[in-house]
């Protein structure tokens, strides 16, 4: 049980350092529109899931674990920016990077746990091998919402195509079976309808 807490807590100390660290290092140097992928709270979501369903452990442990990971990510990030082009190391604790810790708690239990239910049978498989894709069309969603917003930069388009085969694709990696796979799409769009929910009440 000590073995397993251990590598629980290395695995989301460690994830997290790397996805801060990482996640920087992907905008500053990958070209659009794939750069969009490090500013993705899509992305950042997905490895709560694939660190839950990784683990293969009840859903306290990958609860907890995963947002430890996301939280953890977080000043990763801004030290990394801070090492690479001389940021204000001060905005690692500054209230909007809290802000997006208390965030990445909410979304380390939810994502965390939805990796392991990917691993169970029946409901809780179908709705565990949803999440990932709920997440990424829900972004698209917001990608598209700009489409025609002068406010915003063109191109967007490529985003929400981007977005939307991601999704696919992580239902057919998660999926047991066409059947499995087919339900876990349909039931990707109400679950993405309840996350662009959850963002347009705390925007």
């Amino acid at each position: 049980m000590q073995r397993d807490h251990l590598k629980a807590g290395l695995a989301a100390v460690v994830g997290g350092l790397l996805l801060g660290s990482l996640d920087f290092v992907w905008i500053k140097w990958v070209p659009y529109p794939f750069a969009e992928l490090g500013n993705s709270t899509a992305t950042w979501a997905v490895a709560a899931f694939l660190y839950g369903y990784w683990l293969r452990t009840g859903w306290a442990r990958a609860a907890i674990g995963a947002s430890v990971l996301l939280v953890i990510a977080v000043p990763a990030y801004y030290v990394t920016a801070t090492l690479i082009q001389s940021d204000e190391l001060s905005v690692a604790w500054s209230p909007t990077s809290l802000l997006w810790m208390a965030f990445g708690v909410v979304a380390g239990v939810v994502f965390g746990i939805g990796g392991t239910l990917a691993r169970e049978q029946g409901w809780r498989h179908i709705v565990g091998t949803a999440l990932p894709a709920a997440v990424f069309f829900e972004e698209a969603a917001r990608f598209a919402g700009r489409l025609d917003d002068p406010s915003y930069e063109s191109g967007y388009g490529w985003n929400v195509m981007i977005d939307i085969a991601l999704g696919i694709l992580a239902v057919v990696l998660v999926g047991r079976s066409n059947c499995n796979r087919a339900l876990a799409l349909a039931a990707a769009l109400p679950l993405a309808a309840l996350i662009y929910l959850a963002f347009a009440l705390v925007s």
